[in-house]
């Protein structure tokens, strides 16, 4: 499942001191490429050199330890018939046992030192350290020329190293990120051609078009499981605008309740304005697909950086670690091995990176951007076409997406990895490869069907792209690893080896919805294909094949389950807490939609059995029928039950006479008389009153308190109000009472004429 490291050991003798270590170490090679193919070619044509004085950023990432027994580990830890089963390390665990030793990470922070570099960021745990020099000392560390040279492809320059960087240390480095910039990130999003004609689709959003919160309903279409506790990560080029994202819930009427946390990995700025020039739409998508997927997430953390290597040695060590990770960016590294041995971290810390397979149809020999879309280490997402039987509805249909990524024909030839090697995998109807990496593995709904929000006022529909899918199935996995921590079992971790399991099972169709019609240029067929991998997930089948369906749960119960207390008084109701799958824990009761008025109180709480919850009305309280939900937690576990509410009795009842007041002609400036509005309580309780105010031109009379803060049942008082006017003509306003009666406020219209 692994490809194995090539890693050269150089034995040096005893160094004394920093420049000494410099000095006697002779010049290794990096162990990944950097020259670009178009350079060695001869397509890109020199046109200068970088200038000396200009600073650079870049990021040297340290080579794994003991490749072989990694690769063993990682077999054996997605084996379920080993006692390694899904015995994940920490960060740390990880670095004593495969990450740089102590010894080199002191090495290179010497070199980079000597070199005249600052170092600006990265760890031994992270396996890189992160350096910024000038272009002069950049070529004389490296041994190298930045040239800048004419984009073979693109209408633009780009700058790059002439040869293959080597550096005075005694030990190989694994790569230098940032030393190109000849491939320039690209989000995986499109925007349906205006002169196409729109899809059909029953969505939630404004014109029907599908909000994220429709991917859940389809998807999973269950309320128990909402990531509680569990963490998810966004790979993104860019930072963003949370204005955008709280545009999207108030314009679709949901409430976003998960904290996001924006991580600068490397320098680069989190924020993303559209006033200077920056568009947001990816990276705003990406967090509603996760969140609205997962609305109970404990944290979705934005991971932003200008160099892959930055954005995934930081979510390799991050507190608290990322579970769930989605990237919905495509970039051409110079060598696809690159970020492999983070790849392999994320895997042995029980990490699962999901990559959108992108929007350009199948690979083929021309496909430039698809990495990391063929990475052995990665879940990669492909696209479909979605219906569903009604807006908020669950799953009715689903087609492959013609412009969804997959295949096997890559620029980077990647080994096949041992999943795919199942037989009954890859078959003569799928046309899959038996050598290389076949892509997608799962899939999702991508089609331009999406409203999204970006840009500041930027709200559109017809958006679509596997990048809609990529951070929705990472969504998806957090309910998944919820419920396998709630029966007691770990998080799952890189997911490919067991849903491949299950895809040559008897299980398939209870897991997946099986795509067979469509294409994106690959055929759908029964099973496993090139176009839409596994398929789209089959809600509570694929969660319960993946994380178990057995473990503890409970319910409530509530007797009576209705209740009818009057004002003043208080009624109770007995909240029963029924045990399931050995659950043995205490569940705290915590009780919602309480009516003004209305106090509730659970004894005791909280409870392993039952607990008393009494409803106290006050005499403010207002009338009616209310349904009050009583909500259990235990740990990840969560459940509900209800209790009617109905309050009775007349209670307080405002009056205001009259209802209008008019003002003959007055000069501007000038004030009138005081006219009298009477306010009369002709309930049966005292009528608490909060304000009384007027608006327009109107004022309460200088100095006086009308009414005060209450007013007993059948008393009224004077509210005394004088006119103002402020310019000629007619002048209009509103007294205002607001109180505990029905119909607050209560108000009288207020007119008259400046002369």
């Amino acid at each position: 499942m692994i490809r194995r490291l090539s890693v050269f050991l150089l034995t040096v003798a005893a160094m004394v001191s920093a420049v000494s270590v410099v000095c006697q170490a002779q010049p290794q090679s990096v162990l990944t490429r950097h020259v670009r193919e178009a350079i060695l070619n001869g397509q890109a044509q020199s046109v200068g050199r970088l200038p000396a004085a200009q600073t650079m950023r870049f990021d040297i990432v340290l080579p794994l330890r003991h490749a072989a027994e990694l690769e063993n580990f990682l077999q054996a830890l997605y084996d379920p018939s080993s006692s390694s089963y899904r015995h994940f390390v920490t960060p740390q665990e990880f670095t004593a046992r495969f990450g740089p030793s102590q010894e080199d990470y002191d090495a290179l922070i010497r070199f980079a030192k000597a070199s005249g570099f600052t170092v600006v960021g990265g760890s031994r745990d992270a396996m890189d350290v992160q350096l910024k020099g000038s272009v002069a000392a950049t070529e004389a560390a490296f041994h190298v020329t930045l040239g800048v040279y004419q984009h073979p492809t693109e209408n633009r320059t780009f700058y790059a190293p002439d040869r293959e960087p080597t550096m005075n240390l005694p030990f190989s480095p694994w790569h230098i990120s940032g030393l190109d910039n000849y491939s320039i990130p690209r989000p995986l999003l499109a925007h349906r051609n205006t002169q196409v004609k729109p899809n059909v689709v029953k969505g939630s959003c404004p014109g029907n078009s599908y909000c994220g919160s429709d991917m859940r309903a389809a998807y999973y279409g269950g309320t128990a499981l909402t990531g509680a506790g569990q963490n998810l990560g966004l790979l993104e080029y860019v930072g963003y605008d949370i204005a955008d994202l709280n545009t999207y819930f108030t314009n679709v009427n949901q409430t976003n309740n998960v904290p996001v946390t924006g991580i600068s990995t490397d320098g680069t700025t989190l924020s993303c304005l559209f006033s200077r020039g920056c568009d947001d739409r990816e990276q705003i998508l990406d967090m509603v697909q996760a969140i609205s997927m997962a609305p109970g997430l404990s944290g979705l953390y934005v991971f932003v950086g200008s160099t892959d290597t930055a954005m995934l040695s930081s979510m390799s060590t991050h507190t608290p670690l990322v579970g769930q990770i989605g990237s919905s960016w495509t970039w051409q590294p110079s060598d696809p091995s690159t970020d492999d041995p983070f790849f392999q971290k994320f895997a042995a810390q029980g990490q699962n990176y999901f990559q959108a397979a992108g929007d350009s149809g199948s690979y083929n020999v021309n496909s430039q951007f698809v990495y990391p879309g063929d990475d052995a280490f990665v879940t990669v997402v492909g696209g479909t076409d979605l219906q569903v039987t009604k807006a908020g509805g669950p799953w009715s249909s689903e087609t492959a997406w013609v412009d969804g990524g997959g295949g096997v024909y890559t620029p980077d030839a990647i080994p096949i990895p041992s999943w795919q090697q199942l037989p009954g995998v890859i078959t003569a109807a799928n046309k899959g490869s038996t050598t290389l990496r076949n892509s997608p593995d799962v899939s999702a709904e991508s089609n331009f069907d999406f409203y999204t929000c970006a840009d500041q006022s930027g709200c559109a529909t017809g958006w679509g792209g596997t990048s809609f899918a990529a951070p929705m199935w990472a969504g998806f996995m957090a309910l998944i690893n919820q419920q396998a921590l709630a029966n007691g079992n770990p998080r799952l971790g890189f997911v490919n080896p067991a849903i491949y399991n299950i895809g040559v099972g008897s299980g398939y169709s209870a897991a997946f919805h099986d795509i067979t019609s469509g294409s994106n240029g690959e055929p759908t067929t029964a099973g496993y294909d090139l176009a839409t991998g596994w398929g789209s997930p089959n809600g509570t089948g694929l969660i319960n094949a993946l994380a178990g369906s057995s473990g503890p749960s409970f319910t409530l119960t509530a007797a009576p389950s209705s209740l009818s207390i009057a004002l003043s008084s208080s009624g109770t109701s007995t909240i029963t807490v029924v045990p399931g799958g050995g659950f043995t824990g205490s569940v705290t009761l915590a009780a919602s939609g309480l009516p003004s008025g209305v106090t509730a109180g659970f004894s005791p709480n909280p409870t392993t059995t039952t607990s008393t919850l009494t409803l106290t009305v006050s005499a403010s309280a207002a009338l009616g029928t209310s349904t009050v939900t009583i909500t259990g937690t235990s740990g990840s576990l969560t459940a509900t039950t209800t209790v009617s509410l109905t309050v009775t009795g007349s209670g307080p009842v405002a009056t205001l006479s009259p209802t209008s007041l008019t003002w003959p002609k007055r000069a501007v400036g000038t004030t009138s008389p005081a006219k009298v509005v009477t306010l009369t309580n002709t309930g049966s309780s005292t009528l608490n009153i909060s304000k009384i105010a007027t608006t327009g031109d109107f004022a309460l009379t200088t100095g006086a308190k009308p009414c005060g803060a209450t007013l007993a049942a059948g008393k009224n008082c004077k509210i005394r109000v004088t006119f103002t006017p402020t310019q000629v003509g007619l002048r209009t306003g509103t007294l205002k009472v607001t109180d505990n009666a029905p119909g607050s406020p209560q108000s009288v219209a207020l007119s008259g004429t400046g002369k």
